[in-house]
Order: C-alpha cells, then sequence, then structure tokens
C-alpha cells in the first residue's frame, strides 16, 4: 500500500470487514467518545460529530497515522434509536419502526494530523421495514441478533428478513459508507490495491446482492 498508515477507531466487526474489502493493511484502536446527543442536535449532525470525536480521540494520540472514525444511528419522526439495551427495549424500537419508512445515518471521518485533515461526511439510507406479524418479532427477538445494533436489526443478518427495501448505500446501513470512505481515502494519497467500483459491482459481502 502507497500512503500513511491507516487506523479504524472502531469496535465493530462489521466496519472492519467492510474495510478488509479494500484490500489494505489497517489497524484497530477502539476509540473513546459520549453517544449523548446533545441538544437540539439533528440525527445527521449527531452522527457527523460522533464520527470526528471517535477519530480525533485516536487521532490525537497517533498524529503520523491516518484514522477512520464512524457512527450510525436511526431516525424515525425526528427521533433517534440507538442500540437496545435490553430485548424489550429492542421490541419497543421493532414496534416503532414496523410498517414504515425510516432513515439510517452513518457518519464517516477521516483525520489525518501530520497533513492538518479533518474530513467529515454523512450518508443516508431510507429503509422500509415489512409489516411483520407478532410471531416474527418474537422470533427474531429470540434470536438476540437485535442486542448491540442501532434500531435494534441488522440488515446483514438475521434483520434482513424484517426489511422490504432500501434506498441508497448498503455498507453505510451496515455501518461504513465504503463508496465514500474509498474516495476519501484515495484523496488522502492511499492507493488502493482494488477498485471500489469493483466491489460494488460484485457485491462480495453477506446479503449485499440481496439488497442490489
Amino acid at each position: 500500500m502507497i500512503g500513511p498508515h491507516i487506523i479504524l477507531a472502531s469496535t465493530s466487526p462489521r466496519r472492519k470487514d467492510l474495510l478488509d474489502l479494500l484490500d489494505i493493511p489497517f489497524e484497530i484502536i477502539p476509540p473513546t467518545a459520549s453517544e449523548e446527543r446533545r441538544g437540539q442536535e439533528s440525527p445527521a449532525d449527531h452522527v457527523r460529530r460522533l464520527a470526528l470525536e471517535k477519530a480525533c480521540s485516536v487521532a490525537n494520540h497517533n498524529p503520523e497515522s491516518l484514522v477512520i472514525g464512524s457512527d450510525t444511528v436511526i431516525e424515525i419522526d425526528t427521533r433517534i434509536l440507538g442500540k437496545p439495551a435490553h430485548l424489550e427495549e429492542a421490541k419497543d424500537m421493532l414496534n416503532c419502526l414496523r410498517g414504515r419508512c425510516h432513515l439510517v445515518h452513518t457518519g464517516l471521518a477521516l483525520v489525518y494530523r501530520a497533513n492538518h485533515m479533518e474530513i467529515m461526511w454523512v450518508e443516508t439510507v431510507r429503509v422500509w421495514i415489512k409489516n411483520f406479524s407478532d410471531f416474527v418479532l418474537e422470533n427474531y427477538l429470540k434470536t438476540q441478533d437485535s442486542l448491540g445494533k442501532a434500531g435494534a436489526y441488522s440488515i446483514q443478518e438475521e434483520g434482513a428478513y424484517l426489511i422490504e427495501k432500501i434506498e441508497g448505500d448498503y455498507p453505510a446501513v451496515v455501518g461504513l459508507p465504503l463508496w465514500q470512505t474509498a474516495k476519501l481515502l484515495e484523496n488522502a494519497g492511499v492507493s488502493l490495491p482494488r477498485k471500489v467500483e469493483d466491489i460494488y459491482q460484485t457485491k462480495p459481502y453477506a446479503n449485499w446482492k440481496d439488497f442490489g
């Protein structure tokens, strides 16, 4: 790889797997950032700021590395749905989403202290949830797939069955807007051995092809 050392400021295995698709070496360092929403901050502004804070928390200690930060939230009726703390909260979230369209906002930040670079981006995707039955809901909750997932579902796992369709970037719903990440890395001087256009053509991740 030609370019700076890259760090992914994330503990998410899904973001790690998506970034792996670019075939570039990178290190993972967990970030430190409070996920509390500030005042009247919009959901898009919230994920933009959190992505930046995550990246900065790592970049401040690694000024010679290019650090990637990201954060994802669900928005419905201007309300933010984060990660449920337990199954009852997950059930409430999924009942709120049932039979409706919502927005998935994923913030992206690239911070490279050596080049005085701070870039932020928000990718927004529309997701339509099926009007699923109570039986389907209870069976999904039993899988515990909803825990640790924004909005209490995962598009790349069992939660895909709850989704009718999406409009926008599939990887952004998973947790990382891969196309934009690749383009920003190239702009920062990183030579990618694999074209992101080819990745979006073949969709080599989980059930990506089902939402093409």
